[in-house]
């Protein structure tokens, strides 16, 4: 996997297409200010050197969790239990590209979502 693939995947793509077949959990405005928060957690992570620490990684981890609890305190808690793990599982995507070599959840410890 590569971030130019990974990107190709994020979860905004499927939350768009939920609500253009009728689901009303999400908002145009809610889906453009996430892809905005992943496009910057993906640049973030490429902007690392070759072998970035993993405290680094975790630092971008932790702001990008923090941007989506603000996020979904201001768009009604439009974040359910699908919508976790599709994010949890991108930013942990995003992590292993980097270089993080983890299988836990590394967005719990901060998550409100």
């Amino acid at each position: 996997m590569t971030f130019e693939k990974l990107i190709q995947q994020k979860p905004t793509l499927e939350w768009r297409r939920r609500m253009e077949e009728g689901d009303d959990l999400f908002t145009d405005e809610a889906i453009n200010a996430a892809d905005v928060i992943l496009d910057s957690y993906i640049s973030r992570l490429k902007e690392l050197e070759d072998r970035p620490a993993e405290a680094a990684i975790m630092e971008n981890v932790k702001e990008v969790v923090s941007r989506f609890n603000e996020l979904n305190d201001q768009h009604d808690y439009f974040i359910e239990t699908m919508e976790r793990e599709e994010l949890a599982e991108f930013i942990q995507e995003g992590a292993k590209i980097a270089g993080l070599k983890t299988k836990e959840d590394i967005t719990e410890e901060w998550r409100e979502w």
